[in-house]
């Protein structure tokens, strides 16, 4: 049985839904807004979240849409394939992890047991754009995923290696008038292959003479932002060793598990990746973690992380297992 067979015929009742809207202003500098989908049903909750970046647009989030009723899983994902006001991905994850949710406490169990699979203790990195060396002196344990920067040189490269804590590197190469855009950079591209040798290598150019720039690190490239689907894996420029899973780029339950299960067909490592979640989103993508590749590189630190300077008494790696019902 396929992982979206595992669950596809799961009940739910709903009655109708909420919509709960959340915000926060980042060390950055720029207010993250989200807003928490939850469906209600027989006395349960079931939540997702909308992590749609253009705050405007959370003001339109649809507040009416008929949805009431006894579905499956599935049927209730074909009745938002119906509704124009989903088509976007992030929005339609939201509906669909509510949906997902609500699924599972109505019938008490936890995501892991509806697939048949153990939930495990998460290992994670922080992402960050501060010196690891601030973080370092707080929590000394911790491993990073950190965007490169164009200004970044050979020196400041060896002394991230010489720190012995450097996991992935992101190259942000797929992302377009963005605040975090990064041009590609055969020079780069070389000296964080040289100099990080055992960094995973996210988002990297592989056209225009880059490829040529990562020869020797093939086995260490991985793809996050342009991959939303199995044919999006499937048309990538060479099949990775690692790809970034981060759930609500690929809008339905079942894109992500036919994703994830041939990622694991094909010998393909993973590690979860966040969307600066202010809800449950981001106990979800630990949930998911926790399922599919605990060990892995995971960028789902607890929000904490997000949340002001560097310091210590936050959590620290790995996360307990998930408990309880529900995703």
């Amino acid at each position: 049985m396929s992982l979206w067979e595992s669950v596809a015929e799961l009940e739910l009742r709903v009655d109708g839904y909420r919509l709960e809207r959340r915000e926060s202003e980042t060390p950055s500098g720029w207010t993250r807004v989200t807003t928490t989908v939850a469906l209600a049903g027989a006395g349960q909750d079931g939540v997702g979240e909308d992590v749609t970046y253009d705050a405007e647009m959370h003001d339109g989030v649809p507040d009416e849409l008929m949805l009431a009723g006894t579905w499956s899983l599935e049927d209730f994902s074909h009745r938002l394939d119906d509704l124009e006001e989903l088509t976007e991905g992030y929005r339609r994850w939201a509906f669909e992890s509510a949906a997902l949710d609500l699924a599972l406490r109505q019938r008490e169990i936890g995501l892991g047991e509806a697939l048949g699979r153990e939930e495990r203790p998460v290992r994670f990195v922080v992402s960050t754009r501060a010196a690891p060396e601030r973080w370092l002196a707080a929590a000394p344990e911790l491993e990073f995923k950190l965007d490169a920067e164009k200004d970044w040189d050979r020196e400041l490269l060896r002394r991230l290696r010489e720190l012995d804590c450097v996991r992935v590197v992101d190259l942000k190469a797929y992302y377009r008038g963005t605040s975090v855009d990064l041009a590609p950079d055969p020079e780069l591209y070389r000296a964080v292959a040289d100099e990080l040798p055992d960094a995973i290598i996210e988002d990297a150019w592989l056209e225009d003479g880059l490829r040529e720039a990562l020869a020797g690190a093939e086995d260490r490239l991985s793809f996050d932002a342009p991959v939303h689907s199995l044919s999006d894996l499937d048309g990538l420029p060479l099949e990775p060793r690692w790809l970034n899973i981060k759930p609500s780029r690929f809008g339905t339950v079942r894109e992500l598990f036919e994703t994830i299960e041939a990622c694991e067909e094909r010998g393909i490592r993973m590690y979860g990746g966040g969307q600066y979640e202010l809800g449950p989103g981001r106990l979800q993508i630990q949930r998911l973690a926790s399922i599919f590749y605990p060990d892995g590189p995971n960028d789902v630190a607890p929000g904490d992380y997000n949340e002001g300077e560097p310091r210590e008494g936050l959590p620290q790696s790995p996360l307990p297992a998930p408990e309880g019902s529900g995703f």
